[in-house]
Parts: structure tokens; sequence; C-alpha cells
């Protein structure tokens, strides 16, 4: 598909196989997951829902994530050891608080952009919580080629944001091998040429976006092997995809001020 003038795939171009967990060794996974309880009815985001919050990260005041990055980090929070609270992951996501660097222009599209925020956290967590594989979304360059450094940047994000239980993955040798393609992608253009991999190929490269694709589903599994019981998402204060609010009612955010003390001070008149 192509999202404003950049084309983009799930990891997979029309025509070829689409991976499936036991195609890659998941086969009969059973994860356990707590499951969320406002998950949309709607499935994953459609081309022209994936083009507006595209031009929405773009346009933003800060350094918002672009798509790619920010399936990357979604990803790494999801499959990750806790729910992370909107309140806490947006500021990242868009690159600043939400009230100076989210420009929404009035209130329909702030429940807009956040419903597809939201929508595309539960395409992800559905996924996942079925024991199915997510096919990451990447951007094709000018030669057709999936890079997947973006995707490694934000998946790398999202595991600081949790660094100490993602630190026990990185230290344990029988575990941490599945996080290697991810740092792979992330190194490759590192400024210490001692951190960077060997030059990765065509065809390298599609083998590590496949085992960075099959990391993500041994990471889910892994953190909730023994996970503790967590927060419901109404404590978390997940937004609704569809949120009702007036200016004096809680940010849709999710941080918990009010609207016109949050993302509503940045309404253009």
């Amino acid at each position: 598909m192509r999202i404003g003038d950049r084309n983009v795939v799930c990891l997979f171009a029309p025509g070829r196989d689409r991976p499936t967990p036991s195609s890659i060794g998941y086969a009969g996974l059973h994860t356990g997951a707590v499951r969320m309880k406002n998950l949309s009815t709607e499935g994953a985001l459609t081309e022209t829902e994936m083009d507006r919050l595209t031009e929405f990260l773009r346009s933003s005041k800060g350094h918002a994530m672009n798509l790619e990055e920010l399936d990357g980090f979604f990803a790494a929070l999801i499959a990750g050891p806790e729910v992370v609270p909107p309140s806490e992951y947006l500021p990242e996501l868009f690159g600043g608080k939400m009230s100076e660097t989210a420009a929404f222009e009035t209130l329909d599209q702030a429940r807009d952009i956040l419903g597809l925020i939201m929508r595309h956290w539960n395409s992800i967590a559905r996924t996942l919580d079925g024991g199915d594989v997510h096919l990451p979304i990447l951007f094709e360059d000018a030669n057709g080629q999936c890079q997947g450094n973006d995707w490694a940047r934000g998946f790398m994000r999202g595991m600081h944001m949790r660094r100490e239980a993602w630190a026990e993955v990185l230290n344990d040798d029988e575990e941490c091998g599945w996080i290697l393609p991810v740092l792979m992608l992330y190194h490759e253009h590192d400024e210490d040429p001692e951190l960077r991999p060997e030059p990765i190929g065509p065809e390298k490269r599609d083998e590590i976006i496949v085992q960075m694709a099959a990391g993500i589903v041994k990471a889910h599994r892994y953190f909730r092997s023994d996970r503790q019981p967590q927060p419901s998402p109404s404590s978390a204060r997940s937004p609704d995809p569809r949120p009702k609010a007036g200016r004096n009612d809680r940010c849709p955010c999710g941080s918990g001020k009010k609207y016109k003390r949050c993302c509503g001070s940045t309404l253009v008149n």
C-alpha cells in the first residue's frame, strides 16, 4: 500500500506467503495474557486511516515517531512486562507533552487521531494475545526494500520505558537470542563502528525481519510465563477509541487532566 509519499508493507508484500506461528516455530502457543476489556470491535487500520495518522504525526510540533517506529514501539510495550498507560507512552510517541506537540485543530480531530492510535494498539494486542504473529508495518525505500531500522528504533524506545525488566532478558543467555535481530537493525548505522553488525544484504535483511517478528511472540510469551496480575485498562485510564469529552471533561489522551488544560489547549482558533 502507499501512505502519503511512501510505500508501506506489513512485513510481506501481497503474493508472498503470510507466516503463521507454526511456520516459525511457535505452534499452539497459549500466552495466558491479561486481555484488555476495552478492545475496539474494529479491525486493523485501513490504508486511508494510516495515511491520516501518518500526516498528523508528520505535522506534530515535536519529534513524533513515524508510523513504522510507532508500530515497533507499541510491539515492545504490548509484548513487554507490564501495562504502560497512555498517559505515559503518548508523550514519548509525540516527542513531548501532547499539549505542546500535538496540534489538534478540533476536539473531533483529537478523538479521531487518539482513536486511530488506540485501535492500532488493540490490533497488535489482539494478535499477540491470540498467539499469532504481528506483522510489522515497514516502509519501503526507493528500491522496494524494507530496511526495518525505524521499527527497531521504536522497539528499543519501548524497551527503555521498562528497561530493568528488559535487562533481565538481555542478561539471560538462554533467552536473549530473540532480541538480537532488533539490536542488529537498531545499531546498523550506529556512530560507534564497534556496535555495527556486519553489512546486511537484502536476503539477510529479510531473514532478520522475519526473526524480528518471531521475537515479538517470544517476548510476549516470556513475560507472561510468570507475569503478576496487572492493573485493568480502566485503572490505566486507557482512552476510549471514540471518547465523548467536553472541554471540562477528562482529556481523551488519558492524562487525567481536563481537556481544556491538556490537548484542548492546542486547538487552533
